[in-house]
């Protein structure tokens, strides 16, 4: 895997939560609520624990609710990417213990996150109470799209750090608005990291090789039965569409649609719903409501 080593030095302290200590590197966690099982999020490429904030601390109301950063992307200490799904995996049951938040957890992933909770399931099961996919990564993807589609595919069509790079005084426009519901230290925190240096650097180390990360979990055994609730937005998603046409995105949707289906079929306490008014980018602040909601019916039918 690609050697690209990734820094925390430039942003500034965070404004809530704190470090553990895990294998010698600090990883940054924040954990709210009481009671269980426990709710753990699980970024996608480019996010952090704080993009979750808001659904976090809805889910805090009934259920202890964590929020994290993977080693090497956020306020976690730097170390190379990408990584393999075990070792993330492995990391985060290691960070869990050691905050001494006992499973089974529900995972819900979002977008990359779902590659690491899909590994964690595997190597854990009976650690795992639940899953809710908020859109999130399914390593069979390359059956259900055309090549032209595909994860490799997907990799050579992402934007270049020059052009990330290029993009970072509209991004901070962007971000702004797009947290304009979150506390003010988190919302400027997060606006911080989405056009730091860090921020590029680790999209683009962590989007790479995604067709690897899916072959080491495509090797390993099936989901254990436990409940399981996708969230599939079908809402176009500014980002996508600056890189594709509108039929790719079409065939994309539909492939999506079809992916989370058979996930929530290959359990038997399974649920597809789809939210025509969301997007990839935007389903975990503009629906926080969906995405509290799944996470209290996965939480209520795994504790009958």
């Amino acid at each position: 895997m690609t050697n690209n080593s990734t820094s925390s030095s430039r942003l500034a302290p965070p404004p809530v939560g704190g470090f553990a200590e895990i294998d010698g590197r600090r990883l940054f966690v924040h954990q709210s609520g009481d009671g269980g099982p426990a709710v753990v999020f699980l970024p996608g490429a480019s996010a952090i624990g704080f993009d979750y904030y808001l659904p976090q601390q809805e889910a805090a109301k009934f259920a202890t609710a964590v929020i994290y950063d993977r080693g090497g992307s956020g306020y976690s200490d730097p170390m190379p990417l990408p990584r393999t799904a075990e070792a993330v995996a492995t990391e985060l049951r290691d960070l869990l213990h050691a905050q001494n938040i006992p499973g089974p957890y529900v995972l819900v992933a979002h977008s990359l996150g779902g590659a690491y909770a899909q590994r964690f399931a595997q190597l854990y099961p009976t650690e795992v109470a639940g899953l809710v996919w908020v859109d999130a990564f399914v390593s069979n993807w390359d059956d259900f799209v055309p090549a032209s589609n595909s994860l490799a595919a997907s990799e050579e069509m992402a934007p270049t750090r020059e052009q990330l790079e290029q993009a970072l005084p509209v991004m901070r426009e962007y971000v702004t608005a797009m947290f304009a519901d979150f506390p003010t230290d988190v919302r400027e925190a997060l606006v911080d990291y989405h056009v730091s240096d860090v921020w590029v650097t680790v999209g683009i180390a962590e989007r790479t090789k995604l067709d690897v990360l899916a072959d080491e979990i495509n090797a390993g055994p099936n989901l254990p039965d436990v409940p399981v609730i996708a969230l599939t937005p079908v809402a176009v998603d500014p980002n996508q569409a600056a890189l594709m046409s509108e039929e790719e995105l079409r065939v994309m949707h539909d492939g999506k649609i079809k992916m989370h289906r058979a996930l929530v079929d290959s359990v038997s306490n399974g649920e597809q719903r789809i939210l025509e008014d969301a997007d990839h980018s935007n389903i975990t602040f503009k629906r926080v409501d969906a995405v509290v909601q799944a996470i209290s019916d996965v939480i209520d039918r795994a504790t009958r």
